[in-house]
């Protein structure tokens, strides 16, 4: 992780419940390539989102998982949300993750508002992964957020990863570091730092 808390973050979210995933570990090649490019990265996986309780819209407190959640996301200049594709669409998990996010309907900068967010969907075989990355499209754009252009389907019958950071296949490691690169590049943007914004 980069050090420096004046440089950008890039949140990521997701995985699932019941140890380090697939999902996990392909997210996390996806925010070292953010580390990489000089942005500090914060990680949300399945063991943080098994903590957030079902988000209720009329609780009057949030817990401090809740709180933390959503205080890192207001901060961060990108994000990058990765799902397991269960029965088609995206987990229930990553789901409740996002739908916390209402907390932020009443500020300067609500939801996932003009920040570019990367997508990873995996899937044991194909017809998932499409279907997965179809549903994060959808969600991201009704928070107002701006999917990257390239979007990762990996079928996890095919590639295997490693604890060491590492998959079985290097073409889904370039692509997963794409997309790290994808959001670094474009998260000046949203903000307005380039010439003439």
């Amino acid at each position: 992780m980069v050090d420096s808390a004046s440089s950008p973050l890039v949140v990521g979210i997701g995985g699932t419940i019941g140890g380090v995933s697939s999902t996990e570990r392909a997210l996390r090649i996806a925010l070292d390539a953010a580390e990489r490019e000089g942005f500090r990265t914060r990680m949300f996986g399945g063991a943080d989102m098994a903590r957030l309780p079902l988000y209720d819209p009329r609780a009057t407190q949030r817990t401090a998982d809740e709180e933390a959640f959503v205080d890192a996301v207001r901060q961060a200049s990108a994000v990058i949300i990765a799902s397991p594709g269960y029965h088609g669409s995206i987990s229930g998990v990553v789901k409740n993750a996002l739908d916390l996010l209402e907390e932020t309907a009443r500020d300067a900068r609500p939801y996932l508002a003009d920040m570019p967010v990367g997508l990873i969907a995996t899937a044991y075989g194909w017809q998932a992964t499409g279907s997965t990355i179809a549903a994060l499209r959808s969600i991201v754009h009704a928070l107002r957020g701006w999917p990257t252009p390239f979007a990762a389907a990996i079928n996890t019958q095919v590639t295997k990863f490693d604890a060491e950071g590492g998959a079985s296949d290097p073409a889904v490691v370039e692509q997963l570091g794409l997309i790290g690169r994808q959001v670094a590049r474009f998260a000046p943007l949203a903000a307005g730092e380039v010439v003439g914004m």
